[in-house]
């Protein structure tokens, strides 16, 4: 069969390369055409666009850059009718997703949806177009189950992915993973900035603020793959600051804490057992706006999934240094590393075993038999 699948993020790309691996298994003969990145390109290398030219974070962002999203999405369009896929996956990325989405089902195609929309933070009504233009959708929180039978709408729980990525992730060798990269015997603080260019440039100079003030430990910049040495370089100023690229999972299995801006890895440091303390920072436009709508207490995964405040959340204004500072004494030891600790075990075991791509694949070819 044919599969088309948009993933417009790095954790996209991350489940779609797992998604397409176990799709191979279920379905020999199974072809793919993609929007997503490095990873997915392991699988085929017939991609339409990288996730690295789609990705804006903000309301004011996106606004800047409308004329280049609505072109990707004509462009999107254009490319399904020609290539005619038998189903048309979507990997979360919402606002462009279900855009296309509506398109494809008015267009004749079948639609399954794998990481869903967060409808249950902001935005409940976009339920109605999921019922009416989605065939399948696939979620990975606990909750969310219950949150679409509210709505009559029937979903497959699977477990949530980075449970698979994180348990088939190579075991590091600290002494030599260390002298590779050139990284002295002090602890290490990663650095997690995100993957965007406007995230980066927005978290990564005041999580380097603190340095001064953990002269201990050393810092180390986990790189994104979608972006260059050159663009984090101007924030390298200090001998105890390293960069590495695209080793996030190797980085933190050797860390004694993290900082990380909100997203997908606020959940994978957890899973990995590292303390962190949870950054975002936006524009003030776009910060004002989504304080407005969106409808939940927390922004990282491991306080939504837990539904109480398991990691600190420093956001806009008291995600400054003498904040940050605070914090990271807190879980650097002493009790409240402990206490973060054991919650992220608690973490893990709600989260359940892995298999959740091998799942959605089995799921997929099933639906479509």
């Amino acid at each position: 069969m044919k599969y088309y699948i948009i993933a417009g993020e790095a954790s996209g790309d991350l489940h779609g390369s797992n998604l397409m691996k176990h799709l191979l298994k279920e379905d020999e003969n199974a072809e793919f055409r993609f929007w997503g990145g490095d990873l997915m390109l392991e699988h085929s290398n017939n991609i339409v666009k990288h996730y690295r030219d789609l990705a804006f974070m903000g309301f004011a962002e996106v606004a800047m850059n409308l004329r280049t999203i609505l072109g990707n999405i004509t462009l999107c369009k254009s490319d399904l009718l020609e290539y005619k896929p038998d189903v048309l996956i979507l990997i979360d990325y919402p606002g462009f997703n279900m855009r296309i989405a509506e398109f494809a089902k008015k267009n004749g195609m079948k639609v399954f949806y794998y990481i869903a929309p967060q409808i249950w933070a902001w935005k409940e009504g976009r339920i109605k177009n999921i019922k009416k233009y989605v065939d399948k959708v696939f979620v990975i929180q606990p909750f969310e189950k219950a949150f679409y039978k509210k709505h009559n709408y029937e979903v497959d729980y699977v477990g949530h992915p980075l449970v698979d990525a994180i348990e088939n992730s190579d075991a590091v060798d600290e002494d030599a993973f260390r002298k590779k990269f050139n990284l002295n015997s002090k602890p290490i603080i990663a650095v997690l900035p995100g993957s965007r260019k406007q995230e980066i440039s927005k978290s990564l100079p005041l999580m380097l603020s603190v340095m001064d003030n953990f002269k201990d430990y050393q810092f180390v910049i986990a790189g994104a793959p979608s972006q260059k040495y050159s663009f984090y370089q101007k924030y390298i100023t200090s001998n105890n600051v390293s960069f590495i690229d695209n080793k996030t999972y190797n980085l933190l299995q050797i860390s004694h804490a993290a900082l990380v801006t909100s997203g997908t890895a606020t959940l994978e440091a957890a899973l990995l057992k590292v303390p962190e303390i949870v950054c975002y920072k936006t524009s003030s436009i776009s910060y004002h706006i989504g304080k407005r709508i969106v409808k939940i207490d927390y922004i990282s995964l491991p306080n939504l999934i837990m539904d109480k405040a398991i990691v600190t959340e420093l956001i806009q204004d008291d995600f400054n240094t003498e904040r940050l500072t605070s914090e990271l004494s807190l879980i650097i030891e002493g009790d409240g590393r402990k206490e973060m600790l054991n919650n992220f075990d608690k973490l893990t075991s709600i989260l359940g075993g892995g298999g959740a791509s091998a799942k959605v694949a089995n799921l997929i070819v099933k639906y479509l038999q």
